[in-house]
């Protein structure tokens, strides 16, 4: 696919794409330094609602990424973001952690279980049946259901999790409210980022491992998508979906040179 304009600025997946079970991807770490010398905008997202920019960063340092809390872009972020432009300084009944109570209080909201305007879904290691309780009869009484994120799993040592998806499935059976969801697939994820970097969809690239969330929200934003091999998708799978990014790469090191030449 031809590019229109030249590559200004960057989005990167972060799982699959820079790290792997907690380790850099080979290439990762020059790729970033690359993007931090050139001066080009960039932002790593993450459907991950649990850290906050500052714990995600600290993270990556231990990964060894050096990737600024300001660089960091996540699923708490931009449902705080979309809250504050669709009722500000609204309340909200938080099921989370840190990631997410953080943002949406740097937002101006206030968290209660006393009638709120939504309630706000998002991931934990510890879901409680009291909270999934109280939020499906807050959502009874009038509240509205957001969610940070449709992932059904989340990974652990031991295997996977259940996560916002998984649970926010869960809350729609017992209620018969679907939540909106913020975090990738939604192209609003790319939109929001996009606007904390002051970044132009038509001189954007979007990088990412799974064409069911990274690439298809990059395509609908308008971005020029790049699939990544390092992650859970292989290149024989490209073909089984109806669309295709605009490039397939076997891993960041590829687009090292890309950087600076922006094509």
């Amino acid at each position: 696919m031809e590019m229109r304009k030249p590559i200004e600025c960057w989005l990167s997946d972060m799982d699959g794409v820079l790290v792997h079970e907690g380790h850099p991807v080979p290439g990762a770490d020059e790729f970033i330094r690359r993007l931090r010398e050139s001066g080009k905008r960039f932002m790593v997202l993450t459907n991950n609602s649990i850290y906050t920019q500052r714990d995600l960063a600290v993270r990556l340092r231990a990964a060894g990424l050096d990737i600024p809390p300001e660089a960091i872009w996540t699923s708490a972020l931009a449902t705080a973001q979309f809250l504050n432009l669709q009722r500000p300084g609204g309340s909200a009944y938080v099921i989370g952690e840190a990631g997410l109570t953080t943002a949406l209080h740097e937002a101006g909201y206030v968290l209660t279980d006393i009638d709120p305007d939504y309630v706000v879904l998002g991931e934990t290691r510890t879901y409680s049946f009291t909270q999934v309780t109280r939020a499906v009869r807050l959502i009874e009484g009038g509240a509205r259901f957001i969610a940070t994120n449709p992932d059904p799993v989340g990974p652990s040592t031991e295997g996977s999790l259940p996560a916002t998806g998984a649970v926010a499935a869960m809350i729609t059976k017992a209620t018969g409210v679907s939540p909106y969801f913020i975090g990738k697939p939604n192209p609003m994820m790319m939109r929001s980022a996009l606007r904390a970097i002051d970044g132009h969809s038509e001189s954007t690239a979007m990088i990412g491992d799974r064409m069911d969330t990274d690439i298809v929200s990059g395509m609908e934003a308008g971005l020029h998508t790049i699939l990544v091999l390092t992650g859970v998708m292989g290149g024989d799978q490209v073909d089984r979906y109806p669309f295709r990014p605009s490039q397939v790469v076997n891993s960041v090191a590829d687009l090292v040179d890309m950087i600076d030449s922006g094509v």
